[in-house]
């Protein structure tokens, strides 16, 4: 793009910055010019029409607030300006306009490990995963010596995930704990897995079996601290037995039907909504052609934009569902006494974003165009391929860590501002602007900013997805894996003993 501005939609009354503007400089649209009225830093709005106080700014052909106070040609349009117009909980009426895509016509696989039950992983590693946050450095200790001992072994690692949870816990925050780590130990991407206790806790082993269901015990082993006279020598056998499993297990063709990916976004800025959103669910939309499946969560930051996905559900049932997911969540805050719409933060704002509804507009992006199949609680595995929203909220460690425990292989997080931080699957950053790829190449696995620099979106799409079959294929690691960068955080909204 060679303009330096953007206007995205034909009826927004503001365009995006793409350069920094200052007092004086004008701005020249199809019918007329605009001066500039101050300096509007790259990734802000500038209005383009006269806006008195209580008008609707528009971007995306979307309310994105309200003015609270007139707003001249020119002007900046930010948080001096610029106010949520949105309400607490609201009733919403379905009208259906779900989008039948096309099927893709040609067969697409990538180089994956089919297990037993059928699932492929795109990792063979091996998961340690303890039930209680008192042996987080038991169980670290165990990953260290396994990943000295068995280097050179015919699989991908030892890897552990601390977390502080699993006793004095009560309700649902314990349930949370549960769903959550048990729907990791099912995870395909782990050949295999050691469950950890220490003995006392709430989350117990064999309380935690009954949530975990049936398992294969050549797959999941199982150490109760409390019970061993030296727990780090019979954890170690037991990750001798779980690497010698994962060795029998080879990569192979897999149909991308069986391809699992979170959409995430994280340290938003203007550009979000504008490149590496959209390049996601371009993304998104081209595997569910094939037959796969992406997974969107971060509910809070769907205000302002649920209805776009209300109504693009595949029936009643899925609305309804969606419904229950907007409202519960706007009821949680109300519980806790809080700002249902204090959303955006510092950071997104300072990058050009100002109201929540500015914000969920880019980040629903992130779905593309298809329709919505089903929709999940907290720590659930997905069932249905196509496009799945899970409950989350916005929180990066919290809503990768769901994302990942409902089944995605690769978490695709996009960003403007940048992050190291990395998921317990590979976990593709992608910035919103070349700037940041140029700065942080040890965080940033991919830059969607060259769409703001001639490249078109069919074109970097398909580089994009080629991009994806090789991160799944194992032919490239992403950032986070060659830092070693890898973490889960667990939901919490309770009482803790």
């Amino acid at each position: 793009m060679t303009q330096p501005y953007l206007q995205i939609h034909p009826q927004d009354n503001v365009i995006v910055a793409l350069q920094e503007f200052h007092d004086g400089d004008i701005i020249s649209l199809e019918n007329t010019k605009i001066t500039v009225r101050e300096t509007v830093p790259r990734g802000h709005k500038i209005a383009i029409k006269e806006l008195p106080a209580g008008a609707d700014v528009i971007k995306f052909a979307y309310s994105i607030g309200k003015a609270v106070k007139p707003i001249r040609p020119g002007e900046w349009v930010h948080t001096h300006n610029l106010t949520s117009g949105l309400k607490g909980l609201l009733e919403y009426q379905y009208e259906p306009n779900p989008v039948e895509l096309a099927a893709a016509t040609e067969e697409r696989t990538f180089q994956g490990y089919v297990r037993k039950n059928g699932e492929a992983g795109v990792r063979n590693e091996i998961w340690i995963l303890n039930t209680v946050g008192c042996i987080n450095k038991t169980c670290e200790t165990l990953a260290r010596l396994a990943n000295q001992q068995f280097k050179g072994r015919n699989f991908d690692g030892v890897y552990h995930f601390a977390h502080p949870f699993g006793c004095s816990q009560l309700g649902d925050d314990l349930v949370n704990t549960q769903l959550l780590l048990s729907s990791l130990a099912n995870h395909p991407n782990a050949a295999g897995v050691l469950i950890v206790g220490l003995g006392c806790e709430n989350n117990n082993v064999p309380e935690f079996k009954k949530v975990l269901g049936d398992f294969d015990p050549n797959r999941v082993k199982f150490m109760v601290s409390q019970e061993e006279e030296d727990e780090l020598a019979e954890g170690m056998r037991l990750l001798e037995e779980l690497v010698a499993y994962a060795e029998t297990f080879e990569r192979e063709p897999v149909p991308l039907s069986k391809l699992k990916i979170g959409l995430k976004c994280g340290g938003s800025d203007g550009f979000s909504g504008i490149t590496a959103n959209p390049l996601v669910g371009a993304f998104s939309d081209m595997l569910i052609s094939f037959g796969g499946t992406t997974i969107l969560t971060e509910v809070p930051e769907m205000f302002g934009a649920e209805t776009i996905l209300m109504n693009r559900g595949i029936n009643e049932e899925v609305f309804r569902k969606t419904v229950r997911l907007i409202n519960d969540f706007k009821e949680y805050f109300i519980r806790h006494g809080q700002e249902v719409y204090e959303n955006p933060s510092p950071g997104n704002k300072q990058g050009g974003i100002t109201t929540l509804e500015e914000k969920s507009l880019g980040c629903t992006q992130k779905g593309g165009t298809s329709p919505v199949v089903d929709v999940l609680p907290y720590g659930h595995r997905v069932s249905s391929a196509g496009l799945n929203l899970v409950q989350a909220p916005g929180n990066d460690l919290v809503s990768v860590s769901a994302l990942a425990a409902a089944g995605a292989h690769i978490v695709l997080f996009t960003t403007g501002r940048g992050t190291p931080f990395g998921g317990p699957v590979p976990t593709v950053k992608i910035s919103t602007n070349t700037p940041l790829y140029e700065k942080k190449r040890n965080w940033i696995d991919f830059n969607a900013g060259q769409l703001l620099e001639e490249k078109e979106m069919d074109q970097l799409k398909e580089e994009f997805f080629e991009y994806i079959v090789r991160v799944a294929s194992g032919e490239i690691l992403t950032n986070n894996e060659k830092n070693g960068f890898r973490e889960i955080a667990i939901f919490k909204d309770g009482v803790i003993l």
